[in-house]
């Protein structure tokens, strides 16, 4: 598995936050951006509402590999929010998107607040599979600012 230090998680997850910041700012969702990588490199990478008005930023990277990506079995994914726990009834939350791709690393800059749901549980969810989760708080207000649009402090 790929595992960075410390500075190489700090990197991505601003490159996941400048990917939120290009959202379209919509009142009901927020804006997020997720990049993928693999052995240093960046394999992938997408944001909220990229090519569809409902698409999720993870959900946007991953539609970009082919299904059964062997680098996805060591590879990390940033996402600048916790991964949504659930969703509408035709659309996959994105931890269990990141489960099915087998992904063993997550990183987060920050928890989904209970705006949208009542109670995310995309981290408890990854973490009970045997995903290994990363919560980078000192990037949290940098993936906050970029849904500002949402009136959150």
């Amino acid at each position: 598995m790929y595992a960075p230090n410390r500075d190489q998680d700090l990197r991505w997850m601003q490159r996941a936050i400048d990917l939120a910041a290009l959202c379209p700012p919509v009142a009901g969702a927020y804006s997020v951006g997720a990049v993928i990588v693999g052995d240093g490199i960046e394999l992938t990478a997408g944001y909220s509402r990229e090519t569809d008005p409902r698409e999720h930023a993870e959900e946007a990277a991953l539609a970009k590999l082919p299904a059964g990506e062997p680098r996805l079995a060591t590879a990390t994914i940033y996402s600048s929010l916790e991964p949504c726990s659930q969703r509408s009834a035709d659309r996959t939350p994105c931890a269990q998107r990141i489960l099915e791709a087998g992904i063993p690393r997550v990183v987060i800059a920050w928890r989904e607040p209970p705006l949208f749901v009542a109670d995310c549980v995309g981290v408890e969810q990854l973490a009970e599979a045997g995903v290994d989760v990363v919560e980078l708080p000192e990037l949290a207000e940098g993936a906050r600012a970029a849904n500002s649009h949402l009136g959150l402090s």
